[in-house]
Order: structure tokens, then C-alpha cells, then sequence
């Protein structure tokens, strides 16, 4: 009987440990799920991974002569009844040299509305080295119907990319946008008609 009952407490606690190795895992990964995104956009934005560019605050401190043709494309979702293009198709600058363009948006709906645009640029790899210095990305954007706005991109890219054996090649970035509706925006759009109806109340 003695041994059936130390047997039972071994076996007990060979199972506490299981248990609690079982939670401790668990709680890990939820833990990891939580940390998964913001060190996902962290390793993009220090790699370029996926085509993310990276942010600047200010221009380059070098200007070197290899010269690189950045094209720009704009596409809209087809919840967003809005027409977006660049001003410009390309431009051909030399590394390190900032240049500044403007997409143009107009809402073509019947209805205000606002919208918000992700971004890539292609070759991937090339996102490492494109430095946006002002950029319109990630901002909401109310438009009123027919209303028309002209959204700048300030850019260099970075001269240590002539560096990079497997970009030497390249001579042609895309940075490409598309605009997308935003469901729930963070202001409305515009003021309830009877807004000022109710004031006076």
C-alpha cells in the first residue's frame, strides 16, 4: 500500500510538471504572437524586407555619380470610387540626390469619403535603400465629392546601394501605391446635417 501511494505522488507530480510546462508554453506563445508584429515591421523597415522602405528625417550627406530611373505607380481598390495617378511617370536621379513628386487623388463618388494607401517598391531589395523623407503612406485622406488633392513624396536613394553586389545590376525602382477606403476613419468625414439643428435646441 505504501509503494501504490508513493507511486500515485510520482506520478502526480510528473504530471504538475507537464501541466506546468504545458502552460509556461502556452503563455510563451501568446507572448510571441503579441511581440510577432511590431518585430515583423521593426525587421522590415531595418532590412527592406518585402519591398518596405525606410524613413529619413533628413537628405543624404552624399551624392554619388551612378544614376538610378525611379518610376511611380498609383492603383485604387474598387471600394474606393477615386482616381489616383503620379504627376509624373519617372524621374532619373543620381544616388543619393532628393527629388520630390506629387501624386494627384480625386473622389469621383458621389458621397465624402476617406482613404489610406500602403506602399512597396520593387525590386524588394531595393527597399533597403529608398529613404523617404515626406510621404503620404499610412494617412488617412478625407476627400468631399469631387474634391481634388495633389500628396508629395520627397525620396533619395541611398548611395550604399552601389555597394550591394546584388543590386548592381539594377537600374530601374518602382515605388508603387494603392489606395484602399477607410471603413471607420479616426474624424468623420464631415459634420451630421443636423448638427447645427440640435445646437440651437
Amino acid at each position: 500500500m505504501t509503494e501504490q501511494n508513493h507511486s500515485q505522488k510520482t506520478a502526480n507530480r510528473s504530471n504538475a510538471k507537464v501541466a506546468l510546462a504545458c502552460a509556461g508554453l502556452f503563455a510563451g506563445m501568446v507572448g510571441a504572437a503579441y511581440a510577432a508584429v511590431p518585430l515583423y515591421d521593426l525587421f522590415c523597415r531595418v532590412t527592406g524586407f518585402g519591398g518596405t522602405t525606410q524613413i529619413a528625417e533628413a537628405e543624404s550627406d552624399r551624392v554619388i555619380d551612378r544614376k538610378i530611373t525611379v518610376r511611380f505607380d498609383g492603383n485604387v481598390n474598387p471600394k474606393l470610387p477615386w482616381s489616383f495617378k503620379p504627376e509624373q511617370r519617372s524621374v532619373t536621379l543620381r544616388m543619393g540626390e532628393t527629388a520630390q513628386l506629387a501624386y494627384i487623388a480625386q473622389n469621383n463618388g458621389e458621397l465624402a469619403n476617406v482613404g489610406s494607401s500602403t506602399f512597396n517598391v520593387t525590386p524588394l531589395a531595393a527597399g533597403a535603400y529608398f529613404n523617404k523623407i515626406a510621404c503620404f503612406c499610412f494617412t488617412e485622406q478625407p476627400l468631399e465629392t469631387g474634391e481634388r488633392v495633389e500628396m508629395p513624396v520627397v525620396f533619395f536613394v541611398d548611395p550604399a546601394m552601389d555597394e550591394d553586389p546584388e543590386l548592381a545590376h539594377v537600374k530601374e525602382i518602382t515605388l508603387s501605391y494603392t489606395f484602399f477606403p477607410v471603413e471607420t476613419p479616426t474624424k468623420p468625414v464631415a459634420a451630421r446635417v443636423d448638427a447645427a439643428a440640435e445646437t440651437k435646441l
